[in-house]
């Protein structure tokens, strides 16, 4: 039991990474009925679908669950209303600072947990009253930061004093003991779930992450500020190649658009945006969400360090 477990009152320090146009009701069901936490994507919904798919949860699972709020959205200020009327006790929030919400998500007894890339966001994070931090490396998929884990988590457990959630990278027991010997309090994953049978991807999506290894994956969008890593594929080759011809940022936008939903729902593994961090070399078989949580927690439990 850790600081995580008591603080969200789930079974095992395991969070849901938040995945837009994947987390939704049905993944985030599964991970809260199998002990961990789901986390609602609300990115690039409405504010009427994030409503609907909170409600959809609350069908499936009455375990604790959350929704992560993209700060830069236009509807960010209805999804903060949507998430108090409909009795969500957990944020994440990631891109932008969730300064102008704390009074009132406090006031509401709402858990804010920001996703963070350096360990100087953190600090003002905690300052502004956060319960916790979620750290991410720049290993994990879609949009990332440019610092590792390992360092990332050991220095945000030393400087902070809320607990430390580690992200980015981790897929497994070894993953959790790494991240618990750190000092963090849990883990969030992502990646790793793509594989599971509950999650709402394509098939060729699903066997793109069973087939990758840990050099599979490239980062793209680091020159204009915006860098996203996904599966290599004919997309990203291209996009690259553009970036190095330093051509306008609305002509790379023009080559993302759609990307992800031709990945996701078509299962586009050519021209679409196959996010996923480089943990996938762990990754070779479809399993649901339980199995996927057993395995985890039976491998933290039994397993034996080196002597030294």
């Amino acid at each position: 039991m850790t600081l995580i477990n008591e603080l969200l009152g789930i079974k095992y320090p395991l969070i849901q990474g938040a995945m837009a146009k994947i987390s939704t009701s049905e993944l985030v069901s599964a991970v809260s009925e199998a002990g961990g936490l789901g986390v609602i994507a609300s990115g690039g919904m409405t504010t009427d679908q994030v409503r609907d798919e909170i409600r959809k949860t609350k069908q499936f699972t009455d375990k604790p669950f959350a929704v992560n709020v993209m700060l830069m959205m236009e509807n960010r200020d209805e999804i903060i209303d949507v998430v108090i009327e409909e009795g969500v006790k957990i944020i994440t929030s990631g891109a932008g600072t969730p300064k102008p919400y704390m009074k009132r998500l406090k006031e509401n007894d709402v858990i804010v947990m920001p996703v963070v890339p350096n360990v100087k966001i953190a600090l003002k994070m905690q300052d502004l009253g956060a319960d916790a931090v979620i750290v991410e490396g720049m290993e994990a998929g879609g949009h990332i930061g440019e610092v590792c884990t390992m360092p990332l988590v050991a220095a945000a457990t030393k400087a902070l004093s809320i607990p430390v959630i580690a992200a980015g990278g981790l897929s497994d027991g070894r993953s959790l003991a790494a991240a618990l010997a750190l000092g963090a309090k849990g883990v969030q994953m992502g990646t790793v779930y793509l594989s599971t049978e509950e999650c709402p991807v394509s098939a060729p999506y699903k066997q793109e992450i069973i087939n990758g290894n840990e050099t599979s994956t490239v980062v793209t969008g680091r020159n204009n500020g915006a860098p996203v890593r996904n599966i290599r594929n004919v997309m990203t080759t291209k996009y690259l190649e553009l970036e190095r011809q330093d051509v306008s940022r609305d002509e790379l936008e023009e080559l993302t658009i759609g990307s992800l939903y031709r990945a996701v729902k078509e299962g586009d593994m050519v021209n679409g945006s196959v996010m996923a961090g480089q943990i996938i070399g762990t990754i070779n078989e479809i399993k649901t969400v339980q199995q996927l949580h057993d395995e985890i927690i039976q491998q933290y439990r039994v397993l034996t360090l080196p002597k030294i």
